[in-house]
């Protein structure tokens, strides 16, 4: 089994060098790279770097970019880190493909944090991708939801089933 990861930006790959401002952050190297070279997994991947934007930035455009990307790789799972604000937006736009197992998550706090949910959340979406069949799946918060099923609860910083 091959897994293919798709850096698109968001608060996952946030990097603050001159402080802690609220937009004074650079998106570097995905941070998932890290993860993987510490956990050493035993399946196959590739990866790609889309975008290196907040969510908010993403647009209708960028989506489309994504979308491309994820039809024309020849990978049949899909991880996808992504802001959280317009991760639902993203997922939408990807229900379209049928035939992969496609995986979105991003994480509250930066992964070169101390206390981050970003690795949490990356390791649910690998497994995810291993175990769920087709379909566009959203983890974040240790748990994996159907897109249309989830929305972010913007003043509890997590997803919730939508009701």
């Amino acid at each position: 089994m091959k897994i293919h990861f798709i850096q698109t930006g968001g608060t996952i790959d946030k990097v603050y060098p001159m402080g802690l401002m609220a937009r004074d952050y650079e998106i570097r190297e995905p941070a998932f790279m890290e993860m993987i070279r510490i956990w050493n997994p035993n399946f196959e991947y590739s990866y790609s770097e889309i975008l290196k934007k907040d969510s908010l930035d993403i647009d209708d455009k960028d989506r489309e970019k994504i979308l491309k990307e994820c039809k024309t790789i020849d990978v049949d799972r899909i991880v996808i880190t992504h802001g959280t604000d317009t991760m639902v937006d993203t997922a939408k736009v990807l229900s379209q493909i049928k035939d992969k197992t496609i995986v979105l998550t991003g994480s509250f706090s930066p992964f070169i944090f101390k206390t981050t949910d970003a690795e949490l959340n990356f390791a649910s979406a690998v497994i995810a991708a291993q175990l769920k069949g087709s379909g566009i799946y959203i983890t974040m918060n240790g748990k994996i939801y159907e897109w249309d099923k989830v929305e972010k609860n913007k003043s509890g910083d997590m997803f919730i089933e939508k009701h």
